[in-house]
């Protein structure tokens, strides 16, 4: 298949296109390289540096005529959102509506959206949370992926643009930037193997985990689905402090964090279910914690090294 990942040159989406190109799809990214990295394309992908609110991505879009669209580009930042509200929404709500209108004008099969499982559901009633549960959007970032969510059941409806949604809890692995505001993982075991200072605001929160490489293969095993939101987790929380103390363990360091007032606005606890998308897709987080968190030490060590 032809298939096209916004923000290819990040995080998830590197991985994403890695995953898809073993599969002997053919690939194109579309990345600004605002926090994307040049290091993480493949070379067998062809890469255009663009925005996504461009309006010149038409020309992609007529030139490759994609079967599926991932959009995994995004302002991803609660804090940033919090500060920019108008940014945000420029970024994730616009630029998002810009490859849905090229979708429909170029007969896109299928977008495939990473929305948000933590800050959409905020502060949940039910645990571990499930997609019946009331989407309660606080921050800026939260609301413009609900927003996003919404469109997209607009353009199934009207214009016949099939979808799915998936609602990540908090993810983390290999290649996540640890200088940005999110990341906590990132953040913790890049200073720790660096002997600096880690700071945590609050600490009784608590976040459920899922790593990288298991929420590629949601993304691809959701193919075969279609106009269905799915949570992606482990359906297990652990606290920010709880988590550092297991982070500083593994990575065998002897630094104590600081703490500091909780951030106003955050979200206090997320557990998400994925018990919905195990019974459809039969997708299950294959990755322990701990065994991701070694993935992760063991890929920075070798950063710093290098």
């Amino acid at each position: 298949m032809k298939i096209l990942v916004t923000g290819g040159a990040g995080f998830v989406g590197s991985h994403l296109v890695d995953k898809l190109i073993e599969g002997k799809h053919e690939l194109v990214i579309i990345d600004n390289l605002s926090t994307g990295k040049k290091e993480f394309i493949n070379k067998s992908a062809k890469f255009y540096k663009i925005d996504i609110r461009d309006k010149k991505i038409s020309k992609i879009f007529d030139k490759h005529n994609f079967d599926i669209v991932y959009h995994i580009a995004a302002q991803k930042s609660v804090p940033y959102s919090l500060k920019n509200p108008i940014e945000d929404a420029n970024i994730n709500i616009l630029g998002a509506l810009n490859l849905l209108d090229n979708c429909v004008k170029y007969k896109v099969n299928k977008i495939i959206f990473t929305s948000t499982g933590g800050a959409i559901y905020d502060s949940a009633d039910v645990f571990p949370t499930n997609e019946d549960c009331e989407a309660k959007p606080l921050s800026p970032y939260a609301v413009s992926k609900f927003a996003i969510e919404k469109y997209l059941n607009f353009y199934q409806k009207v214009h016949g643009l099939n979808y799915v949604i998936l609602r990540p809890a908090n993810i983390y692995g290999p290649r996540q930037d640890p200088h940005g505001e999110a990341g906590v993982i990132a953040i913790f075991i890049s200073n720790l193997l660096q002997n600096k200072q880690c700071y945590i605001n609050g600490g009784d929160q608590s976040r459920d985990f899922v790593y990288v490489k298991d929420l590629v293969d949601a993304l691809i095993m959701c193919q075969k689905t279609k106009n269905e939101i799915f949570n992606i987790g482990t359906a297990n929380d652990l606290s920010i402090t709880n988590l550092y103390e297991k982070i500083r363990k593994i990575a065998n360091s002897n630094l104590t964090p600081e703490y500091k007032p909780p951030i106003k606005g955050e979200v206090i606890k997320s557990q998400l279910s994925s018990k919905k998308i195990k019974e459809q897709i039969y997708w299950t987080p294959k990755t322990s914690l701990n065994d991701g968190i070694v993935e992760t030490i063991n890929y920075f060590k070798n950063k710093v090294m290098n």
